[in-house]
């Protein structure tokens, strides 16, 4: 790799809430970034392998640092569960395809472009609410349950990653909640919310302190281990 020409950091999910804030944020550290999203150039879409290909080959080899920030709670369709009979397959397949599915996708195809030798990150936006271990409360099946899922795929992706590239680092976080579209309904009194720069700058902290170690693991945004 040229030193003169960094690879860029990609940020999937570039032009959503946290993904802008994270994207800005290493551009003003003198960072080259690639943005990607469903109106980018490429565009990549997670319900379509074919657009996360081309946009995986239009950047080759040698990435520093991939963020995944893209995930879906609700829309003018589907609302979080409050009980099992408000069970719907087409929100749990729909859940499942942005959450779990979309994401392995891009694992698939952006894993590949780490670099082999030193540093590498490819970090996944996930939730606490996908901890099995910490579900207290129930509801909310369907984003719980692709989240459990995204979890498991890091993890098994981040066992293969390691034995091609035993300095890269793959991992899910937990953001917290922010201030976006997605969290905004569900902000309850007492709860800190973040504005998308506040909870950019956390998990850059995060990531940057990563090392090897926590390869396969699942981090809040203060760098605390979450348990599956």
């Amino acid at each position: 790799m040229n030193p003169e020409h960094p690879r860029p950091a990609i940020i999937i999910g570039g032009t959503g809430g946290i993904g802008a804030a994270l994207a800005a944020a290493l551009e003003t550290r003198g960072m080259p970034v690639q943005r990607f999203g469903r109106r980018t150039t490429p565009p990549l879409d997670l319900l379509d392998e074919a657009s996360i290909a081309a946009a995986a080959a239009s950047i080759g080899p040698g990435l520093r640092l991939v963020v995944n920030a893209t995930g879906f709670l609700h829309d003018a369709r589907f609302r979080p569960e409050k009980s099992f009979r408000q069970l719907d397959p087409a929100h749990l397949a729909h859940s499942f395809a942005i959450n779990a599915t979309g994401p392995a996708l891009l694992m698939k195809h952006f894993l590949p472009l780490l670099a082999r030798e030193g540093r590498a990150v490819f970090a996944t936006l996930s939730a606490r609410v996908g901890s099995i271990t910490d579900n207290r409360l129930g509801g909310w099946t369907s984003y719980r349950a692709a989240k459990a899922a995204l979890n498991q795929i890091m993890r098994t992706s981040a066992i293969e990653l390691a034995r091609s590239r035993p300095q890269a680092i793959c991992v899910a976080l937990h953001p917290g909640t922010v201030a976006t579209p997605l969290s905004d309904p569900f902000a309850k009194a007492g709860l800190e919310v973040q504005t998308p720069e506040q909870a950019a700058a956390r998990l850059l902290a995060v990531m940057e302190g990563l090392t090897p170690a926590g390869n396969g693991l699942f981090f809040d945004h203060h760098g605390k281990p979450i348990p599956f």
